[in-house]
């Protein structure tokens, strides 16, 4: 009798201590959660602007990437070429463009990983000598060669049966085009937004002769997220992750009623007045959810505006028609899409 006592006690001490480990009482599990992933820690290179960042910091500040274990680095470029040459470098693993270094991605250089947005921050200014496209022939036009400055330039003076050999065409980086406005060291410029904002207030007289949204029934103006072909092969659920992380920041951002809230968030990460980002936040582009990018890889869309894009870079002598090739060559759809399963 005291045997079985002794055994019913020890038996219900051994299934209370279970109770207790599967409390938390054994600190050691015997196996991972089969939804962890592996941290990792990327740099991810961006431009001074509303469109580069607004679904960056908004996955920041969202949670997304910390969602998908990636701790986000961040570095400020100038524009899109330099970024591809970052990435090239191995010092930043993850980029942002606009829409005139898409030649390289064409070429070879960077592979696109997601659809941004599609832009419409570029623009064509001039000082008040200047009331007509037509009357830039002859004139000194500041530009960034290479960038979507370079794209809406050409596109604006071919509408006008123009090209860039009927101009002055003075290669500069952003800053520059900014300041040679200013000091009246051009009669024009090619340049996008913020850019573009400064020059319109702070130069008299200045105006916009074109932008985006003119061209838009033979032009797309697309942003978009890259990687590089190696980095790619070697990280593709690290690239899978990242693009989570935009998308679903995306649906969040892209929303009017959010569009105050984000300036907010891209006001401080970059140390500028609110309203200036906020005035770019309802003017510079179409911002897409990220479940309208799915849907749009699924029916056909997005894959057409690349095909486009490529038509326009053929037209503009920016890529050779031997160097045209098939959107899937360097945009990744497939991963995409994987990324919007969420």
């Amino acid at each position: 009798m005291k045997l079985r006592k002794l055994l019913a006690m020890l038996l219900s001490l051994a299934m209370v201590a279970g109770l207790l480990a599967g409390c938390g009482g054994d600190t050691t599990p015997s196996e991972e959660p089969s939804d962890t992933v592996e941290p990792v820690t990327v740099t991810v290179g961006y431009m001074n602007n509303y469109g580069s960042l607004w679904a960056l910091v908004s996955a920041i500040e969202l949670g997304y990437f910390e969602d998908e274990g990636i701790t986000v680095n961040t570095q400020s470029f100038g524009d899109g070429p330099t970024i591809i040459a970052a990435l090239e470098s191995g010092s930043t693993q993850f980029g942002y463009i606009g829409d005139g270094a898409h030649r390289l991605c064409v070429q070879g250089q960077a592979e696109i990983i997601g659809l941004s947005h599609i832009s419409n921050g570029d623009a064509v200014i001039a000082g008040p000598d200047i009331t007509s496209l037509e009357d830039l022939a002859g004139k000194t036009v500041g530009y960034a060669p290479g960038t979507s400055s370079e794209t809406i330039l050409v596109n604006a003076l071919n509408s006008v049966g123009l090209t860039m050999d009927d101009i002055t065409a003075m290669s500069m980086d952003a800053s520059a085009v900014v300041a040679a406005m200013l000091s009246d060291g051009l009669d024009a410029c090619a340049i996008w937004s913020p850019e573009s904002l400064t020059i319109l207030d702070q130069m008299e007289g200045a105006h916009k002769l074109a932008q985006n949204t003119d061209f838009s029934d033979i032009s797309v103006s697309l942003a978009s997220w890259i990687v590089t072909p190696s980095y790619l092969e070697e990280n593709r659920d690290v690239a899978v992750r990242f693009m989570r992380a935009i998308l679903r920041a995306m649906d969040y951002a892209a929303l009017e009623e959010n569009y105050e809230e984000v300036a907010g968030w891209v006001a401080d990460f970059l140390s500028v007045d609110s309203a200036t980002v906020l005035q770019q936040a309802r003017g510079d582009a179409d911002w897409l959810t990220g479940k309208e990018v799915v849907a749009g890889i699924e029916d056909g869309t997005v894959e057409g505006y690349y095909e486009l894009q490529q038509e326009m870079m053929v037209n503009a002598g920016t890529i050779t028609a031997e160097e045209e090739c098939p959107v899937g060559d360097y945009v990744a759809l497939d991963l995409i899409l994987e990324a919007g399963d969420y």
